[in-house]
Parts: C-alpha cells; sequence; structure tokens
C-alpha cells in the first residue's frame, strides 16, 4: 500500500503542465512560504566539494545566529563522525566558505570565532570594486572584521556562529576582508615525466598493458587511450630500471585518495616523484680494495746475528755504530 506523501506525489505528477522528460529527474516545486534557506546553485553544484561539505554548508547556513558550529557540536547533531566533520570543515575553509580565528574578548577571553559566508566569490568581488573607486579618491577605511590570528587547530571549547553580511550591502560600509585571497606567487612549473633512454617497441607493449589493466586492481583507475599514450613512456622508463610490473602496480593503486578525481593527475605525480634509481652494477657493489702496504723484511745481523729489519742483509745499526762502516762494509 502507498504512502500519503506517494500518493500526493503521484497525484502532484499529473498535474504538471507541458511534456515530461522521458528520463532523468523532475521538478515538482512547491514555493516556501517560511522556514527556508536559499542556497545558491555555485555552493549546491561545486565541483569541488564533497557531498558531505555541501550537506554541512546548507545545514550551517540555515542555524540561527550564535549557534555553536564546532566539530563535537555537530557530531552531537549529526550522524557523521567527528572525522568526517571535520574534514568537510576543512574543504569549507579552503574553499572560502567558512573562516576560524582565535579573537580575544573584552574581558580578556580568548575564544575562536567562526564566520560563515553563503557566496564568498561576491566578497571578492566587493573588495576589487572597493579599490577602483569611480569618484576622487578618499582616505580608505579598515576592514570590517577584527584583527585575529588565524587558528590552526581544528576545535575549540567555545565556538560560535557569525554569519557574514549579505554580498548586496550598501557601499557607505567599510569592504569585507575577502575569505579567499588570489594566489600571488607564480606557480611552480610540474617536472616533466619520466623518459627511457630507448623506447623500444618490447617496452611500450609492457607499459600500455600495465597501465590499462590497472583499473582491474583499483576501479578508480579508469585511463582513456590518451592517458595511456602519455602516461606509457614513464612506466616504460620504471621498466626499463628492472624494476618489477607487480612493484609499478602496487607504488600506483596503494593508498588513493577519496575521491580520487584525476587519475591521470596523481599516476603522473606518482611515476615522477617516486620513480626508483637504476640498479648499481657488479663493479659498483664489488667491495673496495684495501691499499697494500709495503713491510720491510727481517734480515740477520752479519755481525751479531740480530735480527733486524732492512731491505737488504748486512749489518744492524748497532754493529754499524760499534765498528765502524769499514768493519760494517767488511
Amino acid at each position: 500500500m502507498d504512502t500519503p506523501q506517494n500518493t500526493a506525489l503521484t497525484r502532484a505528477l499529473t498535474e504538471l503542465p507541458g511534456p515530461l522528460p522521458a528520463r532523468g529527474v523532475i521538478h515538482i516545486v512547491i514555493p516556501h512560504t517560511d522556514r527556508f534557506t536559499v542556497v545558491g546553485n555555485h555552493l549546491a553544484q561545486h565541483a569541488g566539494l564533497s557531498t558531505t561539505a555541501v550537506g554541512l554548508a546548507v545545514r550551517i547556513q540555515s542555524l540561527p545566529q550564535g549557534t555553536e558550529i564546532g566539530i563535537k557540536a555537530l557530531a552531537a547533531r549529526l550522524s557523521e563522525g567527528e572525522k568526517l566533520i571535520a574534514a568537510a570543515l576543512r574543504e569549507l575553509e579552503a574553499h572560502g566558505y567558512l573562516r576560524r580565528a582565535r579573537t580575544r574578548l573584552t574581558n580578556g577571553r580568548v575564544v575562536t570565532r567562526t564566520v560563515f559566508c553563503n557566496q564568498p566569490t561576491a566578497l571578492l568581488r566587493n573588495r576589487v570594486g572597493a579599490t577602483r573607486p569611480q569618484r576622487p579618491p578618499a582616505p580608505p577605511q579598515a576592514p570590517a572584521l577584527p584583527d585575529v590570528q588565524q587558528e590552526q587547530a581544528p576545535e575549540a571549547p567555545d565556538v560560535r556562529q557569525e554569519q557574514a553580511p549579505e554580498a548586496s550591502a550598501p557601499q557607505d560600509h567599510a569592504p569585507f576582508v575577502a575569505l579567499v585571497q588570489p594566489p600571488t606567487a607564480p606557480r611552480q612549473p610540474s617536472p616533466p615525466l619520466p623518459q627511457p633512454r630507448e623506447l623500444t617497441a618490447e617496452l611500450d607493449r609492457a607499459a600500455t598493458a600495465l597501465l590499462s589493466d590497472l583499473r582491474r586492481h583499483a576501479s578508480q583507475l579508469v585511463l582513456s587511450e590518451s592517458d595511456v599514450r602519455q602516461l606509457a613512456p614513464a612506466v616504460a622508463a620504471w621498466l626499463e630500471r628492472d624494476t618489477h610490473p607487480d612493484t609499478i602496480r602496487h607504488t600506483l593503486t596503494n593508498d588513493l585518495p577519496q575521491p580520487l578525481r584525476h587519475p591521470a593527475k596523481l599516476l603522473k605525480h606518482r611515476l615522477t616523484v617516486l620513480l626508483p634509481p637504476p640498479l648499481p652494477g657488479a663493479d659498483d657493489l664489488a667491495a673496495p680494495a684495501r691499499p697494500r702496504i709495503a713491510v720491510t723484511p727481517f734480515q740477520t745481523c752479519d755481525g751479531c746475528e740480530r735480527a733486524f729489519r732492512a731491505p737488504t742483509p748486512g749489518h744492524c745499526r748497532d754493529c754499524r755504530n760499534t765498528h765502524g762502516p769499514a768493519q760494517a762494509a767488511a
């Protein structure tokens, strides 16, 4: 028996005007009149955020001003664990939706202040617009946010939320401090892929087969033919250095990030950074020869028959000193 919700959905579906799509989602849109939160598609469809981070951002955006949104406070209300919540908060902080900072109150107490902005890109646009006035230059106004030190720890005892003002705030207020600053340092170029000394047909065939077979061992590593052709010389360089195929396969498939969005980029990084050195030859592994030390042999003195060291037979030092050079020579 259908539930009342399913029956209502079926009835509403029959009342939709116009032809319905043959496949995919069909939206039944009923306008909200109370208890709703506006969420932009830049957040709901953000390609760089995980589904957990998007859902957590919507939950935070719907909470009243001053609600505690620390890791432990959120974990007490949600089904996700503290590790997953901490990772989602770091994602939101990296993309400018969230900012956590330490600040000192008037009574001397240090607290963690969390600011959530529903549209961080608008802050960047407002900041750029504020730096290009249309009228004659005027003394710049100080930023609205307090002078705080960035907090490195993900959790603090007192965590309170302060929602950032809307991007459409009047322009007579001080410009906002952008949560995501544009990059200033030039990005270093990526190191080139390893290349074999000679890409033989046998090496190329083995490298191509190894790359094409990776998806059997890790379903995330689905490569296009173009990716395989680009990465094959690097795998050939590993094989040329007598690296076993099982070792290469384990290096490329072990401990993959979740989710893995760019398999080819990850493999390029690992093939470049983890390239082993060539195996040493037999001469390189041989122990170095010890230097030969010349030893002066023992001689028997012709006069007193005592042993002494000398390169040639003759008399010892005492006989030479006692009897003089004439007798020693005799």
